[in-house]
């Protein structure tokens, strides 16, 4: 992103104005202030090491644009250039547009993520919207990037897709934010559908390529890093986009027999399986009318559209958060295509011009070009990718909602129901409350959209695309439906729902005979048992983890106490949270993660008061809770007061030092003793772990091992820290792999240094939910594994198939890999080879 520093003469006045700016993009962007003098009897002036230093701290490759007022300033500003080397003299540009205008307006474009020629133009028309406003001119002037007339050579690579579902949201996430790092222009054609050339920037227009497996590509670059942007994109696709083509089951095949609809019944599609009775309820999502008008304020309409998509981005962003929390990243990674479309430069591109050109109104303009890449959708041949239209359609609403200034629609349903709708959208189903929608139903949809998945992955039963009939049923009629059939029944009758109750019962049997293989314990081959735990979010998933065979929870995310209020629990919420869950486990142990927010997870009320720009990297996790010593000790009263005749453990996230376990201890200590004094009976005994998952935490095991109970890894953060790469950016979200030999030989590292100091060791995340990867976690040595609760039988059945021996024999290998996929490449032939 472009890096801004602002020269002034009056410090005061640069201050002011970084902070107008800063206000207007939420901080994201970097801008740096050099003004005045240290002189406090003449304070006015500018100083050239200061703008040096200015320019050194938010220096980019993508470049700096140096914004100053007058005389000095500018001489100070050219001096300063003097100082840095020649090559990165090439990326500051000094701009000769007004220091307040100029700020506001360029900070708003390297938001949006322009290139440094684009900011500075929007810099340099800043005044435009001002003078049309006095009359100083007829109108506001379109803002013309300037082209270069430079000739730079065009390379070209040509691929053959292997991924099995081809360049489906993910892929395609993946393509466009490595495409976006580089400063060639990309484009992409199919030449098996014989299409055009398309920016390989753009989400819409690569996914509308409609590439399948099979499929031939060929890949343009044109610009000065041209043959690094083609080696990056050739790697994604020697890597198949992170995605094992043997164990992927996505999208599921539903194999049943279909035949002619009996009186009374509805037939549609088989989504998720599983019998659904109950009465139906319609979902109305809010309809926006939109009218279309002419404005004359058209940089005001641009900057209500950047301000909507801000907000989308954070929503969409905190939806990510809670689908990972309550369904796994697996999931949750649907979400980070839809970031992607709010960065879309062709979306963006085409509102601007509507608004700016065409004089359109923010919500008309919006709605046009949200309508064409919908349009786009449509007219593809491919009907798995003409499903990706449902995505579209979600941000778009939403970006709409906000433009509107409408509430979002919540669902407050005071029993259970079946959700009849004409379709729901990906956010829509995943604000869903299995609990009380027991089955869906709509009349459009499919099997493989995104919806569908997470309503399999939720359990929810779901049959799509039936008559339009069912729109009109009243609200509490009766319905029935069978989402392995892909049947409905409208008020079925006694017959009909004695042979759908008998056949909800048969499965209903059959998967507590698959439970009760799920209760026993994981032993392997050769008698090595390995605990199998469960991480939660929730009271209702420790009911479904104990259903599932759990032997206890391994993570409880206690962030789910701290969500969709306006201030924090009380000890006493906590406290009946914690107790419920521990009755419910009956004497299992109960791992309680202290509060871990920050990075992915903001919570509103708790904000960290300023930017941060590597929010991983930031203010999270125990760092947050040792600054806030009373939240934290309200957490751990609660968790005490809760131990009484239980088996809790406390776990402190996000350890990166000795000194930071030691004062949680401390805090623990004085929470202890004030509990003591006041009569209040606790676990005295209470162990203490961490979780593992920064780099420095295995550097120092050894140390840390001898402060705790136990360690847990959490080979989320683990993965993303060891490989400097952000989980949530989908620019970089590839590289996060567990299985990466790098991420291994760490977990190696833990295990050898917690069993050297007589400390159990288990692993909670992803990876451990990941059948693939269970000869490896137990060739490591790992005691313990926790993952989400419809995995546990899954994770023992594999568990009982490998040996100790054999998965060693798997880990040796697997640590002398290069890559990930090399890595499965060997798991897969390993555990398939005939003994």
């Amino acid at each position: 992103m472009v890096g801004i520093v602002i020269v002034s003469h009056s410090k005061q006045l640069a201050l002011g104005v970084r902070e107008l700016a800063a206000q207007m993009v939420q901080g994201q962007v970097s801008i740096a202030v050099a003004a005045g003098i240290e002189d406090p009897e003449n304070p006015l002036g500018t100083d050239p090491i200061q703008v040096y230093e200015a320019i050194a701290s938010v220096f980019s490759d993508d470049g700096v644009l140096v914004l100053m007022d007058l005389g000095s300033a500018l001489l100070s500003a050219e001096m300063a250039i003097e100082f840095l080397s020649e090559a990165q003299q090439q990326k500051v540009h000094l701009c000769e547009a007004p220091l307040v205008e100029g700020a506001m307006a360029a900070v708003v474009a390297a938001a949006a993520g322009k290139s440094i020629h684009e900011v500075m133009a929007e810099a340099r028309g800043a005044l435009l919207a001002k003078a049309t406003q006095l009359g100083v001119v007829s109108r506001a002037l379109s803002i013309v990037t300037p082209t270069t007339h430079i000739e730079l050579p065009t390379q070209e690579i040509r691929l053959i897709v292997s991924n099995r579902l081809g360049l489906h949201a993910r892929p395609a996430a993946q393509f466009v934010a490595t495409a976006a790092q580089f400063k060639s222009q990309i484009r992409v054609q199919n030449l098996t559908r014989n299409t055009e050339l398309v920016r390989g920037d753009s989400i819409n227009q690569v996914t509308t390529l409609g590439v399948r497996q099979g499929h031939e590509l060929v890949i343009t670059a044109t610009g000065s890093d041209a043959d690094e942007a083609l080696a990056s994109l050739q790697a994604l696709f020697a890597n198949n986009f992170g995605e094992d083509n043997a164990a992927l089951n996505y999208p599921p095949a539903f194999h049943h027999a279909v035949t002619p609809a009996t009186p009374g019944e509805l037939l549609g599609i088989a989504a998720s399986g599983g019998i659904a009775i109950a009465p139906v309820v319609h979902y109305l999502p809010t309809h926006i009318h939109v009218t279309q008008y002419h404005v004359d304020d058209v940089e005001r309409e641009w900057q209500r559209v950047q301000a909507a998509i801000h907000i989308a981005r954070q929503e969409i962003q905190a939806v990510f958060s809670q689908v990972s929390l309550q369904i796994g990243d697996a999931e949750a990674a649907i979400f980070d295509a839809q970031l992607l479309f709010l960065e879309d430069p062709v979306l963006l591109e085409g509102a601007k011009e509507r608004i700016l050109e065409h004089h359109l109104n923010a919500e008309a303009a919006w709605q046009a070009v949200v309508d064409e890449v919908i349009t786009s959708y449509h007219t593809l041949e491919d009907s798995y990718l003409q499903e990706r239209v449902n995505d579209v359609v979600d941000v778009g609403q939403r970006v709409l909602r906000l433009l509107a200034g409408n509430a979002s629609a919540k669902l407050h349903l005071q029993e259970a129901v079946i959700l009849v709708a004409t379709d729901l959208t990906p956010s829509d189903t995943a604000g869903l409350d299995p609990t009380k929608v027991l089955g869906i139903c709509t009349t459009s949809g499919s099997a493989t959209s995104h919806s569908a998945i997470i309503a399999r992955t939720l359990g929810i039963p779901a049959v799509l695309g039936v008559d339009a009939q069912v729109l009109h049923l009243a609200n509490g009629t009766l319905m029935a439906l069978d989402g392995e059939s892909g049947k409905a029944w409208i008020e079925p009758e006694s017959h009909t729902l004695d042979l759908l109750r008998a056949k909800q019962s048969a499965w209903q049997i059959a998967q507590q005979k698959a439970r009760a293989t799920a209760h026993q314990p994981a032993i392997t081959r050769d008698g090595r048992q390995v605990s199998v735990f469960a991480n939660i979010g929730s009271i209702s998933d420790v009911q479904v983890a104990v259903a599932n065979g759990a032997e206890g929870v391994g993570l409880l995310r206690t962030e789910f106490l701290y969500l969709d209020r306006t201030s924090t629990p009380t000890e006493e919420e906590q406290l009946a949270v914690y107790q419920a869950i521990a009755q419910v486990l009956d004497h299992r142990p109960l791992i309680i993660r202290t509060l871990d927010v920050g990075g992915d997870k903001p919570l509103p009320y708790l904000r960290v008061g300023f930017p941060e720009a590597n929010p991983f990297l930031g203010w999270r996790g125990i760092r947050f809770c040792l600054d806030h010593p009373e939240l934290f000790k309200t957490q751990l009263r609660a968790i005490l007061r809760a131990s009484i005749g239980h088996q809790i453990k406390i776990m402190l996230p996000m350890i990166a030092t000795v000194s930071e376990v030691r004062a949680a201890k401390v805090i623990l200590g004085e929470v202890q003793a004030e509990l003591n004094q006041a009569g209040i009976a606790f676990d005295a005994a209470i162990k203490v772990g961490i979780m593992v998952e920064v780099p420095s935490a295995v550097a120092i095991a050894d140390q840390l091992a001898a402060e705790v109970d136990f360690f847990s890894i959490g080979t989320n953060d683990l993965s993303q820290y060891i490989m400097a790469s952000d989980r949530t950016n989908p620019r970089v979200a590839n590289l996060v792999d567990g299985l990466h030999p790098a991420v291994l030989r760490m977990v190696q590292q833990t295990v050898q240094a917690a069993h050297a100091g007589g400390i159990s060791v288990g692993l909670c995340g992803e990876l451990a939910a990941d059948i693939l990867a269970t000869p490896i976690l137990l060739g490591l040595g790992l005691d313990e594994l926790s993952v989400n609760p419809q995995s546990i039988p899954a994770i023992k059945q594999a568990i009982a198939r490998l040996s100790i021996v054999e998965s060693e024999a798997i880990v040796a290998s697997a640590l002398q890999q290069d890559s990930a996929v090399h890595v499965r490449e060997l798991i897969s032939i390993s555990v398939t080879r005939p003994a």
